[in-house]
Formats: structure tokens, C-alpha cells, sequence
């Protein structure tokens, strides 16, 4: 399903293999699918957090909607075009209805002020906030299914190695664990934890890039995730560490944990 990775021409690239942070902008995103900006006063972290909300056509007569949820998400909407990329493979038959919540890792009130650093490596504070206070309102507000089997969560770089932190700390809350380019570095332990660890109860997305994209620890997890025998899809690209590796290996990603039965049988 790997499209021709050259229609994109929107590129952030950078030899160091750490995706720049967004840039101090609104987003402005709202549409019959997508939902206004929401704003969540964490008691856990001392402070808000902003995010958006896609529900599949029909959303009101539907029930026990599995979710995924996506770090850096002001940047998968707006770069990732992944809400409309949903909407296309849901009024396709191509997977089933989902709900996407896209958190930003901004300060809501001064977007100059990123805490995806703070918040990526592993931090417990944050994993608590996503587990005790972003999903119950998700479960409460949509009409989601509230079992860790029908949730996932999504990043890229820094939020790749989110992902993999709540891979290892919360996945009694998320079944699906996906990954792209993940930068793990900051977290040097993060491989022997998977590694020293009885296998988890976790389906993974991972993929990278062939050159300049961490791609060397990327390989090492995922030798130890199949030495483990996860259930593991594995994409490597020939593009470095920008949207020309990550845009193209969405639809990839969607039907890897949300195939409908149609597409399953094909």
C-alpha cells in the first residue's frame, strides 16, 4: 500500500534526526468530522493541554468505536493529513470507523512553549495524565469502546519513543503501539527494557527511514520485538527523517489495526 513517496512535497527533514517542533501558529481545523479545539486542565501536570477530536461519519448511532490517540497531533493533521486520509479509507470500506484524538504537546495558552520533550521521554506524570484523565473524557464523550484492545497511540521521533514508553508503562490502558522513526536516545535504557521484559500484551507499527533517521536503534527494537515474538509490522523507507518517510506509511499504519472484514478477507 506504500504510495510513490514523491507526491509529497512537503519535506522537514534535518540530518539530525530529530524532527523540528512545530511552529507558534494556530490551527484552525474544524469540519463535520473534526472537532473545534479542545482544551483538558490536567490536575496531574499542573497545567492544559489542547487537542482535537475526529469521529467518523454517523458517529451518533455508532458505538464501541475503537480510538487511537496521537502525539504531536496539531502536526499529523496538519502535515500527516491524517483526519482527512481517515475519512477517505472509512467512506471506502477500507478500514472501520475509528475515533482519533490529536494531542498537542503545546502550551494552549502560549504555543512558543513545547513540553513534548518533558513529556516524551518515559515521564510517568504524563502517562498518568493520558491514562486517568485524557481517556476517561474520551470514553465519556465519544462513543468509544473503554477496553485497552481497542485503543492505540501514534508518534513520530520524540512521540515514536513516547509510544514505546507507553508500550512498556500503560499497556493495560493501550493494545496498539505504533511508532515512526522513533527517537529513543533520550531514553537509553528503552531497548533493555523490552528486552529484559516477559513479552507484553501489545500489537506494534513500527517503521523507519534508510538513512539519517535513528535507523540503527529503530532495527535493534525490532529485532528484539521479533526475537520476542510480538505481533510486529515492520516498514523501512528509502527517505530520511521527515513527511516524505511518515505521510506515505499512514494508510499502512490504519490498516494494520483497523482493517475492516472487507480488506481482511481481500
Amino acid at each position: 500500500m506504500l504510495r510513490n513517496a514523491l507526491i509529497w512535497t512537503f519535506c522537514l527533514g534535518v540530518a539530525s534526526g530529530i524532527a523540528p517542533p512545530l511552529k507558534a501558529t494556530t490551527l484552525e481545523v474544524a469540519s463535520d468530522t473534526l472537532s473545534s479545539r479542545r482544551v483538558i486542565r490536567s490536575q496531574i501536570l499542573g497545567y492544559g493541554l489542547q487537542f482535537w477530536v475526529y469521529t467518523p461519519p454517523g458517529h451518533e448511532s455508532m458505538e464501541n468505536l475503537p480510538a487511537l490517540y496521537v502525539s504531536d497531533g496539531a502536526w499529523y493533521l496538519r502535515s500527516g493529513q491524517l483526519a482527512a486520509l481517515a475519512d477517505s479509507m472509512i467512506t471506502t470500506g477500507e478500514i472501520e470507523p475509528i475515533v482519533i484524538v490529536f494531542l498537542d504537546a503545546r502550551n494552549p495558552d502560549n504555543l512558543d512553549i513545547n513540553r513534548r520533550n518533558e513529556q516524551f521521554f518515559c515521564n510517568p506524570r504524563f502517562i498518568d495524565f493520558v491514562r486517568d484523565e485524557l481517556v476517561p473524557r474520551i470514553d465519556q464523550n465519544y462513543h468509544t469502546f473503554s477496553d485497552r484492545t481497542a485503543r492505540s497511540i501514534l508518534g513520530l521521533s520524540f512521540g515514536g519513543l513516547n509510544s514505546a514508553c507507553f508500550g512498556l508503562h500503560a499497556h493495560d490502558t493501550f493494545e496498539g503501539i505504533a511508532m515512526q522513526s522513533p527517537a529513543m536516545h533520550p531514553v537509553k535504557t528503552i531497548h533493555q527494557a523490552y528486552a529484559d521484559s516477559s513479552r507484553l500484551p501489545i500489537k506494534v507499527f513500527l517503521s523507519s527511514g534508510d538513512h539519517r533517521d535513528n535507523e540503527d536503534r529503530t532495527r535493534r527494537l525490532r529485532d528484539i520485538l521479533e526475537n520476542k515474538g510480538y505481533p510486529l509490522h515492520y516498514m523501512e523507507v528509502p527517505f530520511a527523517h521527515n513527511w516524505m518517510n511518515w505521510k506515505p506509511l499512514l494508510d499502512d499504519m490504519l490498516t494494520y489495526f483497523y482493517a475492516s472484514n472487507a480488506t481482511q478477507t481481500n
